[in-house]
């Protein structure tokens, strides 16, 4: 018989299935947390104003940002521009000054990259044509609107966001 202490994930499974008290021993062999009522110290759970540079004082409804993307001031007034967003293709447009949206670089039709062109998106392979501030199909052969990508505005900088 193997050690007890060199149980695998896989056979404390399997030893749940016999009953009860395996399906008890199952779950805590894959707990993460010390159970309740022990001493154990945990972690606390992550949040914004643990992140560095996070405003204390900042509205819980504001959307929680990430990755910068771009200088607002990069992206033209009814314009777009080509980005990187959490290591993805991406097209970056505001419509209006101070509003930005961004979206999938990637073709709904067959997948080529589409390209920035003022206030639309084309994609060089088939012609398909997107506006800008919605990613809606202007022209096909694409039937499908580009993915959103959430994004917000933090100072001066454009940043993905959650």
């Amino acid at each position: 018989m193997t050690d007890p202490t060199d149980l695998t994930r896989r056979a404390m499974l399997a030893i749940g299935s016999v009953g009860a008290v395996g399906g008890a021993l199952t779950l805590a062999g894959c707990a993460t947390d010390a159970p309740s009522g022990t001493d154990a110290p945990t972690s606390p759970s992550p949040s914004l104003t643990d992140e560095p540079g996070a405003d204390p004082g900042a509205d819980p409804d504001a959307p929680a940002v990430g990755g910068d993307i771009a200088a607002l001031a990069d992206v033209p007034v009814g314009g777009s521009i080509k980005a990187t967003i959490n290591g993805e293709q991406a097209l970056v447009a505001q419509p209006t000054a101070g509003q930005v949206v961004a979206f999938s670089a990637i073709c709904t039709h067959q997948q080529c990259v589409v390209a920035p062109a003022g206030d639309e998106f084309h994609c060089p392979c088939h012609g398909s044509m997107f506006d800008a501030a919605t990613g809606d199909v202007i022209q096909g052969p694409a039937l499908d609107p580009l993915a959103e990508i959430p994004v917000a505005i933090s100072g001066d900088r454009i940043v993905a966001a959650s």
